[in-house]
């Protein structure tokens, strides 16, 4: 029994973390939830064992906290839990070898600079999974981490893992020890750490709410959201278009009035593939234009599937393109948001975050493409946006920032709609693929995350739930429930103000990767001239 008690000791700390995600009432333990791991790291001396023990920890994690995924594909699940619990052991073995290399003071550090790095990076890259970066822990306590306008979520990030270290520790001073002034000492910094953070939000909070409450009293116009509930496996792309595109209408007028300016329909809500120059004149698209033609004023916001042709030269084609055997063209899918407004114009964004394995796969992978099925919108590798864009009206009031479905979760990514000038986060999604699970309801309080880092309001559009409202300091705003057809108005506040993480970006977790390279190089070092003296002393 006593061989397996650091695995129970690794898989303690899984259950922890497991239970401080959001929807739990127990987020604070997220502020213990890796001690458990550092205990192993101190107890273990085998670099592989230890690895192998954070492995199966990641391993459980990500399970226990995203196993509804496996509604949509359990080979593409399996596949997402094993290489993602294998990226995230990577930082926890990093800093077990700094430890050793450099001493405690700077492993400890280190560890803080690996993880933040590691998910920096893996918020960049083909295979991005942010599910379960350690900010978005604080998801359903907004009125902790107002301080986000600064840092972004990568802050809360800092201060889980920091929390955690001198929690640890404490723990270990007074095993060794008992209560000494050292001790003493690292109680008031644990008290420090955790409680500074969240009297400055309680703060900021204060301040923000009075200029949230300014705004509304100044707004007169509004925003009209709808939620049409069309199954996605067995309705939405297998049944009427026409029939669903009326029902879209339907529902966005039992809401208009002349004072409604915008009006948001969710991810793929129009579920015929289009040719993109031909929006205009489609037949499922008539409806839609001359529903605006009845209300002149508003500006409309959807999901559409697209595509674009390239002709016959794949030198023309983009890199994502597909190959038509039957005509012998070339051309592009895209999960696409368009504006289109009473004037005929259309304004057109391709989803640029795109869900491994389900929207892209990147080339050194593309032999398990068979293994993937579809968790969403347009199965296969699609094309994408390079760069966001703003969707101006008419009327120059709402500058909507459309965000598709996964890209809510990337905080850095967003500030940059708010830097070319969107004054609201409009999200478009289609969570129906996930069923009544834990899924979208995380999906949807991550959002709150991305109003606070950028002060602007979010109006949320889901398919089949959560449709809602959510102000600029993380407070969720007529909710609408899950698998019911529902639509919501509400007056909404046009802000153009920038915070501090919109201007700069995540500069925290630049900062911290550039830091986390050069104790990297320095370990790799230390390392070097250990192995040179063992040689040098084995030879003598």
């Amino acid at each position: 029994m006593k061989r397996f008690t650091d695995l129970f000791i690794a898989l303690g700390g899984s259950i922890l973390l497991w239970a401080a995600w959001p929807l739990s009432p127990l987020t604070f333990l997220l502020f213990v939830g890796w001690v458990p791991l550092l205990a192993v790291e101190d107890r273990v001396k085998s670099k592989r064992r230890f690895f192998a023990l954070t492995y199966l920890h990641m391993f459980a994690w990500n399970i226990l906290t995203t196993w509804w995924i496996w509604n949509a594909s359990l080979p593409g699940a399996l596949s997402a839990f094993v290489a993602n619990s294998l990226f995230m052991s990577v930082p926890w073995l990093l800093f077990a070898i700094t430890k050793r290399a450099l001493g405690s003071w700077v492993g400890y550090g280190s560890l803080v600079l690996y993880w933040t790095a590691f998910e920096f990076l893996h918020h960049n890259w083909e295979l991005s999974w942010p599910w379960l970066t350690l900010g978005n822990g604080f998801a359903t306590h907004p009125e902790w981490v107002q301080w986000y306008q600064y840092s972004g979520a990568s802050g809360g990030t800092v201060w889980v893992l920091l929390v955690n270290i001198l929690g640890y520790a404490l723990l270990r001073e007074y095993r060794r020890f008992g209560r000494t002034r050292v001790y003493y000492i690292t109680v008031a910094s644990v008290l420090l750490v955790l409680a500074t953070p969240i009297l400055l939000s309680r703060m900021i909070m204060k301040k923000e709410s009075g200029i949230a409450a300014a705004d509304m009293n100044e707004t007169i116009r509004n925003v009209v959201v709808v939620q049409p509930n069309i199954d996605p496996y067995n309705e939405k792309f297998n049944s009427d278009a026409q029939g669903q595109v009326a029902k879209l209408i339907s529902l966005s007028e039992e809401q208009i009035d002349r004072n409604t300016t915008l009006v948001l329909w969710p991810e793929t809500a129009i579920p015929v593939l289009v040719k993109e120059d031909e929006l205009k004149n489609n037949p499922y698209y008539t409806p839609i234009w001359s529903f605006l033609e009845r209300h002149p004023d508003l500006n409309l916001v959807t999901g559409i599937n697209s595509y674009r042709p390239y002709g016959t030269d794949r030198k023309t084609a983009s890199p994502t393109a597909r190959f038509d055997k039957n005509s012998g063209t070339y051309y592009d899918l895209f999960n696409t948001a368009v504006a289109l407004d009473a004037d005929s114009t259309v304004q057109v964004y391709h989803k640029a975050k795109l869900v491994p394995g389900v929207e892209t796969l990147p080339s050194f992978l593309s032999f398990m493409g068979t293994w993937f099925e579809e968790l969403g919108g347009i199965s296969g590798t699609l094309g994408r946006d390079s760069e966001r864009k703003v969707f101006m009206p008419w009327d120059n009031y709402y500058k909507v920032a459309p965000v598709i479905c996964y890209e809510s979760i990337y905080g850095d990514y967003i500030t940059e709609y708010v830097r070319k000038g969107a004054n609201i986060l409009a999200i478009l999604t289609n969570d129906g693929w996930w069923g009544d699970t834990p899924g979208y309801r995380q999906h949807m309080n991550y959002a709150r995350l991305r109003a606070i880092e950028t002060r602007k309001w979010v109006v949320r559009s889901a398919n089949t739930g959560i449709s809602c409202f959510i102000d600029p300091i993380g407070n969720v705003i007529d909710p609408q429930p899950w698998d019911k057809p529902a639509v919501i108005k509400m007056k909404v506040p046009a802000d153009s103000r920038q915070t501090y993480f919109v201007q700069h970006g995540d500069i925290l977790s630049r900062t911290m990767l550039a830091a986390a390279i050069v104790v990297l190089l320095s370990t790799i070092l230390a390392v070097a001239r250990r192995f040179a003296l063992r040689k040098r002393t084995a030879g003598k």
